[in-house]
């Protein structure tokens, strides 16, 4: 069995080198397919995504198309794959290109579907403030996020989770549970099972405007907001003139008088500087000024002495 490896972003990582280590007589890693190279950082040069550089690393050939046209398919027919295996890839699967593949194709997801259809499943986790999660291996079909579950595995939350941490265990968790999913489905062991469509839900891509924190909602709403938009696109607020990023941040059910939201309270010694919320206190340990180093909240407190007592907020 030839798998061709559709993944661009570095969650993917470990699943690509699991595919990599664990090649042979059950099934070959033909190639990889990833989004072609963009420019970044303040060269503007063209790099390749984070799975592309893993594979050369790996000496495994690697397609870049930029649309999965005719001319991509026949790039990817010419590695004679059997089986489509996509993590996070970028694209959707059109009808032409799943028939280059006479073993289908299956897709890992970061969510126990059918919660979180959807390319962001991973911060809205996080910002619902759920308890589990999981990540689900599903036959690939051709609406989102809708093909049958091969395999699933449940992660807990403790509510300290960022959207990177979160994304590292999910990349570890891919790794270990997808030779299984292969094997199982090589030797009939594993029979797929049709998800629960009535139950679907679903999440959106994010806006960096998604990170403007209202400080009318509660101090867990925020925090888990915070810690859903790390390390992208960062949570933000007003300052007077300047933008102000939060890094980290924890809720804390005490009360401090009536004060509007928004309001620079004090600081706790333990816990950072203490601003009211709607529904009670959000205790900032990071946080930073745009254009700014990031500083630990003792640093930033020196360097802002008229912080404490102001009000955050456009409003």
């Amino acid at each position: 069995m030839r798998i061709l490896f559709a993944a661009s972003p570095g969650i993917a990582i470990p699943a690509l080198e699991a595919l990599a280590r664990e090649s042979g007589a059950a099934f070959t890693l033909a190639g990889l397919l990833t989004n072609p190279d963009r420019p970044k950082g303040r060269s503007g040069r063209p790099e390749p995504t984070e799975c592309a550089a893993a594979a050369q690393r790996l000496s495994i050939p690697v397609l870049k198309p930029e649309k999965l046209d005719g001319a991509a398919r026949d790039l990817a027919s010419a590695l004679r794959p059997d089986l489509l295996v996509s993590f996070a890839y970028g694209k959707l699967f059109g009808p032409k290109f799943l028939a280059l593949f006479p073993l289908g194709g299956i897709n890992i997801h970061p969510s126990l579907l059918p919660k979180y259809r959807g390319p962001t499943p991973i911060p809205a986790a996080i910002a619902n403030r759920d308890s589990e999660t999981g990540i689900t291996i599903q036959k690939l079909a051709l609406q989102m996020d809708s093909g049958d579950i091969i395999l699933h595995e449940t992660v807990p939350l403790d509510g300290r989770e960022t959207a990177a941490s979160l994304g590292e265990t999910m990349a570890q968790k891919a790794a270990a549970l997808l030779p299984a999913a292969l094997e199982g489905l090589s030797n009939g062991t594993i029979k797929p099972q049709p998800q629960d469509h009535s139950a679907a839900t679903y999440c959106s891509l994010i806006t960096r405007e998604d990170g403007l924190i209202d400080w009318n909602r509660s101090a867990a709403d925020i925090a888990a907001q915070i810690r859903a938009y790390n390390p992208w696109p960062l949570c933000y607020t007003a300052h007077r003139d300047t933008e102000l990023i939060i890094i980290q941040a924890v809720a804390l059910e005490e009360s401090f008088g009536a004060n509007k939201p928004g309001q620079v309270l004090g600081k706790d010694r333990d816990k950072g500087i203490l601003i009211q919320t709607g529904k009670g206190v959000l205790a900032v340990s990071a946080l930073q000024y745009r254009g700014k180093k990031a500083l630990d909240w003792k640093a930033f407190i020196n360097g802002a002495r008229d912080f404490i007592n102001t009000k955050l907020g456009n409003s």
